[in-house]
């Protein structure tokens, strides 16, 4: 089985430590960082901004995967790009209207587009825009909260992605999972076809941080 990359979520960190809890994933070997950014409207939770991924950027050389999680993404795609994000995934609902623009833009700041989708949202709402993206977020929960239980329903919609992107010789593109993933989650969602694996409390809540991630493997 291929190697999975590791994207611990900042969303299970100390903040009163944030550094200290992006060293000891670095440490630990992880390859990303996934930060997930929301205004409480889009989810029913708020989170972080730009300012805080520019100070993550200057501690950090991990791939910086910033996960939008907001209305009308397209408003702050130059903030985020200038932050120093590495990947910018906006969310298929929540750009009814401009979802190529917002992707383009995404492009055009010399990023990696990624586009996610809740559960409820069909794989096909991506195919569109599937040409121009380099990441496909799969939400295996609703989104909005850490620590909740694995969809295993999403198993189903993550092997539709992998096939439309053999179809379309789309083999650089990653899927990534986000969502309950824990050994045997992981287990099962790098079977279906994933490339990439978000963590938040299983890695942070973890004792052995290093052997939680080894495990993830």
């Amino acid at each position: 089985m291929k190697r999975v990359k590791i994207a611990p979520s900042i969303l299970s960190a100390d903040f009163a430590n944030l550094a200290r809890d992006v060293e000891r994933v670095e440490k630990a070997g992880v390859e990303w960082l996934h930060i997930d950014v929301m205004d409480g409207m889009f989810v029913p939770n708020i989170t972080i901004g730009a300012p805080v991924v520019k100070s993550i950027r200057e501690i950090t050389r991990l791939v910086l995967d910033v996960h939008l999680m907001i209305m009308n993404p397209a408003r702050y795609i130059d903030d985020f790009a200038d932050a120093g994000a590495d990947y910018i995934t906006v969310h298929e609902e929540a750009c009814p209207d401009n979802l190529r623009e917002t992707i383009n833009l995404i492009k055009k700041r010399g990023k990696k587009a990624g586009l996610s989708i809740k559960p409820d949202t069909p794989a096909e709402k991506i195919r569109p825009v599937l040409n121009n993206l380099d990441l496909i977020l799969v939400m295996t929960v609703e989104p909005g909260f850490g620590g909740q239980i694995f969809i295993v329903d999403m198993l189903s919609k993550i092997r539709e992605i992998r096939k439309m992107l053999r179809e379309n010789r789309l083999f650089s593109a990653n899927i990534q999972v986000d969502g309950g993933i824990n050994p045997e989650t992981a287990k099962l969602v790098k079977e279906a076809g994933a490339d990439v694996l978000v963590a938040g409390s299983y890695i942070y809540k973890a004792e052995n941080i290093a052997e939680a991630v080894k495990s993830l493997r």
